[in-house]
C-alpha cells in the first residue's frame, strides 16, 4: 500500500564542542498510510516533537539530519529546497503546535489570522472568508465565534488559543495533519469533542494524522496505531489495542503503570484533631471577587451604557496554610483569570483578596516580601522563560533578588533546584530553546521554588509533562508542601491529578463557582450537573472493544 509519508533510517542530531555527533533521533523508521492515526508517546526529551517537526523539514537551531530519508508525495523532504518545502507546509502537511500562543500573532485578531491561511492556501472567494472562519470556530466548539473572530490571542484562555490553532490547521484540508500535544490546554469535555472532531475529519477527507501526546487516554480514543519513543528511538510500535493491552517493552509497561487514574491515587490526608483545626491558619481568602476585561469607551461612559457581565463574579474561597485548592472548569471559565488576579497581574473590579491577614493590591503596589511569598508558574513556559538567557541566569534572578546570593552561591543553589525537578545540572548552561516542552516547564517550576514561597499559583504546570515526570513533579510538590507548609492553588484539566494533590476543589462554569468542597467528597458525590459531566468525560487509556 502507498504511504502518505515514509521515514527511513532517520538520524538527526548535533555536533558537540568536540565535534562528535550526538543523536536526538536514531535510526527512526515510520510509515503513515491514508487514514492512519499514529500516536507518538514517550517522556519529555524522547524526540517526539523533533520527529514531528522533521516530517515537515524543520530542525532546531544547530541540529541537522545526518542520514536517512523522509518521502512525501514521491519527494524526499530532506533534499527539497526551501521553496518546495514552503509549498508543502500549511497546504499538504499542516502542523498544530504544542504552544498555540506562539503560533498566533499577538498583534493580529483571530479572524484575520485564519483568513490569511485561506488566502494563501485555498481557492475560496474572498467574500466567503469570514463565513468559513466562523464555521471553523464553530467546529472546534469555541463560544460565540463572532466575538472570538474579533479578539486578540491574549484575550483568550490557553485552551481557546489551542482551539484557534486547530481551526487554522483544518482550514485547507491537508493530506497529513501533525498534532504536537494539541489537547494539552483543553478541559475534559472539550478534549473529547476535539478528538472526535479530528477522528471524523479523517474519515470524511481521507486525512492521515501523526498525534504527539503524553495523554494515553487521548491516544487510545483517537489513534489506531502507536509508536513509543525513548531516548530518540522507537522502542515499540503497533496496533493501539495490542500495545496498550499487551505491552512488550519494559519502558512501555512503566509508562502505562504511571498513568494517573481517578480513584487510584487519592491524596493521603492525616486525621485532623480539633486542636489541629484551631491552629491551622488561613493563607488566603477571596470574598465576592469580581473581575472583568471589559473597558468602557468614552462614548459608552458618556451614554452610561450597561456593562456586559463580568468575566468572573461572586468568587468566595478560603485556603488554609499547607493545603491545596484546585480550580476546575472548561477553557475560558475564569480559572487563569483568578490566578492572575491573585498574582497581581489583573486588577479586581470588586471584592477583596486577603493574604496573611492583609489585603492584596495589584503587583506594583505590593511589598518585596509579598512578591517573594506569592509565586506563579504559568501554563506556557515558552512565554515565561527568556530564550536568550541560560538556565543558570534564569534561576539566579530570584536568588539574587530575594536572598542577595553571590555568583558562586547562585550556581550551587541552581544545581540543587534542577536536581529537585529531576534535570541534569549540565542544563544550567543551556538556553530554553534547547529544551523540550516538558523540560522547560520543569525549569519554570524550579524558578518558582527558588524564592521559597508561602503560596504557589500553579496554572496547568503538569500539562506538558509525560506521565512519569508528572508523578515525579507531583511528589515533589507534596514534599515541598510538607517541608515549607506551602499552600497551592492548582489549575489542571486532568482530574486524576487533581484528586492526587488537592485537599479541596472548586468547580467553575462561565466564571461562577457551581460547586466547592473537599476533593474526596466532590469526586465521590458530585451534586451539580456540570461537575457530573466533567467527571464522566475523563479519558482513560482503554480500548473500546
Amino acid at each position: 500500500m502507498n504511504h502518505i509519508i515514509e521515514v527511513s533510517n532517520l538520524n538527526l542530531g548535533f555536533n558537540n564542542k568536540s565535534g562528535d555527533f550526538c543523536h536526538i533521533l536514531k535510526d527512526v523508521n515510520l510509515q503513515v498510510k491514508p487514514k492512519d492515526i499514529i500516536g507518538l508517546v514517550g517522556e519529555s526529551g524522547s524526540g517526539k516533537s523533533t520527529l514531528a517537526l522533521a516530517l515537515m523539514g524543520y530542525t532546531n537551531d544547530g541540529c541537522f539530519i545526518k542520514s536517512g530519508a523522509i518521502h512525501f508525495d514521491n519527494k524526499d523532504i530532506v533534499q527539497l529546497p526551501i521553496e518546495a518545502l514552503s509549498a508543502i507546509r500549511g497546504s499538504q502537511i499542516a502542523l498544530i503546535p504544542q504552544n498555540a500562543g506562539q503560533a498566533l500573532t499577538p498583534t493580529m485578531k483571530v479572524g484575520p489570522q485564519i483568513q490569511e491561511v485561506l488566502q494563501f492556501h485555498s481557492d475560496i472567494d474572498k467574500e466567503n472568508y469570514k463565513s468559513r472562519v466562523i464555521e471553523l470556530l464553530n467546529d472546534v466548539k469555541l463560544p460565540d465565534p463572532e466575538q472570538i473572530f474579533s479578539r486578540y490571542p491574549h484575550q483568550l484562555s490557553g485552551g481557546q488559543q489551542q482551539r484557534v490553532a486547530i481551526a487554522m490547521a483544518l482550514a485547507v484540508k491537508p493530506e497529513l495533519l501533525i498534532l504536537d500535544e494539541p489537547t494539552t490546554g483543553l478541559d475534559a469535555t472539550t478534549q473529547v469533542h476535539i478528538l472526535d472532531l479530528l477522528k471524523a475529519l479523517i474519515h470524511k477527507h481521507n486525512v492521515a494524522m501523526v498525534f504527539v501526546s503524553h495523554d494515553f487516554g487521548a491516544v487510545s480514543r483517537l489513534c489506531n496505531k502507536v509508536c513509543v519513543m525513548y531516548k530518540g528511538e522507537i522502542v515499540e510500535h503497533g496496533d493501539i489495542k495490542k500495545v496498550l493491552l499487551e505491552p512488550e517493552h519494559s519502558y512501555t509497561q512503566a509508562l502505562l503503570k504511571a498513568v494517573p487514574v481517578i480513584g487510584k491515587n487519592q491524596k493521603n490526608t492525616q486525621p485532623v484533631t480539633p486542636q489541629d483545626e484551631v491552629e491551622k491558619e488561613t493563607s488566603i481568602s477571596l470574598t465576592d471577587l469580581k473581575i472583568s476585561y471589559h473597558r468602557n469607551t468614552l462614548w459608552q461612559s458618556i451614554t452610561r451604557q450597561l456593562e456586559p457581565e463580568a468575566t468572573v463574579d461572586n468568587i468566595n474561597l478560603t485556603l488554609k496554610k499547607g493545603e491545596t485548592l484546585a480550580l476546575i472548569g472548561e477553557s475560558g471559565s475564569g480559572k487563569s483569570t483568578i490566578l492572575k488576579t491573585i498574582a497581581g497581574l489583573n486588577k479586581a473590579n470588586g471584592g477583596e483578596i486577603i493574604f496573611n491577614g492583609k489585603p492584596l493590591e495589584i503587583l506594583e503596589k505590593r511589598s518585596k516580601k509579598q512578591k517573594k511569598q506569592i509565586q506563579m508558574i504559568f501554563q506556557n513556559p515558552d512565554a515565561s522563560l527568556n530564550p536568550k538567557q541560560t538556565i543558570l541566569q534564569i534561576l539566579s534572578k530570584p536568588l539574587q533578588l530575594y536572598f542577595n546570593m553571590n555568583s558562586a552561591q547562585c550556581h550551587e543553589r541552581a544545581k540543587e533546584l534542577l536536581i529537585q525537578v529531576h534535570l541534569n545540572p549540565d542544563y544550567l548552561y543551556r538556553n530554553p530553546t534547547m529544551l523540550s516542552g516538558g523540560e522547560k516547564q520543569r525549569v519554570a517550576i524550579a524558578r518558582a521554588f527558588a524564592s521559597e514561597p508561602e503560596l504557589l499559583l500553579c496554572d496547568e504546570i503538569t500539562s506538558a509533562l509525560d506521565v512519569t515526570v508528572q508523578a515525579t513533579v507531583l511528589t515533589l510538590l507534596k514534599e515541598l508542601q510538607l517541608k515549607f507548609n506551602t499552600s497551592y492553588i492548582f489549575i489542571a484539566h486532568d482530574l486524576a491529578i487533581v484528586e492526587s494533590i488537592a485537599d479541596q476543589i472548586a468547580i467553575l462554569n462561565n466564571g461562577r463557582i457551581c460547586e466547592v468542597g473537599e476533593t474526596k467528597s466532590v469526586f465521590a458525590n458530585p451534586t451539580h450537573p456540570y461537575t457530573k459531566t466533567l467527571l464522566n468525560s475523563v479519558l482513560k487509556p482503554e480500548i473500546n472493544m
